[in-house]
């Protein structure tokens, strides 16, 4: 692209690093919770994913502003992280790690849940009575089984993270070459009139969502048991 700066192509960097180290952090502390949320018929299990499904529709502001007040100075976490001589994590990379894991995790846990659901019971019924214990049957027979699922919710959970804006603007601000992401940087870019540069930006990321749903779309059709219809 002509018009990519080096800062561009440093926030393009920056930004894949934090999707990457997102998305490995959701699939490890996801795949616990989703599948506790496929097994359990606790009274817990509504208010659970109701907490995880929140960021669906919250505005992204509203969990900035309060992921801001609670990792701030005077913030319960704040505190917390300054006893560890850490400091306060807004306006660092690792701040923008924390809030996205929270802002994306609904599109890692709902497609494992869903994919651990389906499995149904009788596969792990025939393993435990092959002498199979519970880790044995979830490491041997639930997690082959879900593949498809966390294919999709490494997707979904990595392209989404890539896409955020409120939330990171709130957390990270506009740092270069610490917080300051993609769409921190188009919305720079627009602010200061520098449209060629926006649609350069703006492109990759149109031509990034493109592939990415074209690619997930192709994975369901081949694998109806995904976890989590997007689209067609």
């Amino acid at each position: 692209m002509p018009f990519l700066t080096d800062t561009d192509l440093q926030t393009l960097w920056l930004t894949l690093q934090l999707a990457t180290t997102v998305t490995l952090i959701l699939l490890i502390i996801g795949t616990p919770i989703a599948w506790w949320l496929a097994c359990t018929r606790s009274w817990l299990k509504g208010p659970v994913a109701t907490i995880i499904a929140m960021p669906l529709v919250l505005p992204p502001t509203v969990l900035g502003f309060y992921l801001l007040l609670a990792m701030g100075p005077q913030g319960p976490i704040g505190a917390f992280t300054q006893s560890l001589g850490l400091g306060t994590l807004p306006f660092s990379f690792t701040g923008l790690v924390v809030a996205s894991v929270i802002y994306s995790m609904p599109f890692v846990v709902q497609p494992l849940q869903n994919t651990m659901e389906a499995i149904g019971r009788r596969p792990i019924e025939v393993a435990a009575t092959l002498g199979a214990g519970p880790r044995d049957r979830f490491f041997s027979v639930v997690l082959p089984l879900s593949r498809p699922g966390f294919i999709t919710a490494a997707i979904l959970g990595f392209a989404h993270t890539v896409g955020e804006f409120g939330v990171v603007l709130m957390i990270g601000g506009s740092i270069p070459g610490e917080t300051r992401l993609v769409s921190v940087q188009i919305y720079d870019h627009v602010e200061a009139l520098q449209y060629p540069q926006a649609h350069a930006l703006a492109a990759v990321m149109i031509g990034f969502a493109f592939f990415t749903l074209l690619a997930l779309y192709a994975f369901q059709r081949r694998h109806p048991g995904s976890g989590y219809k997007v689209g067609i």
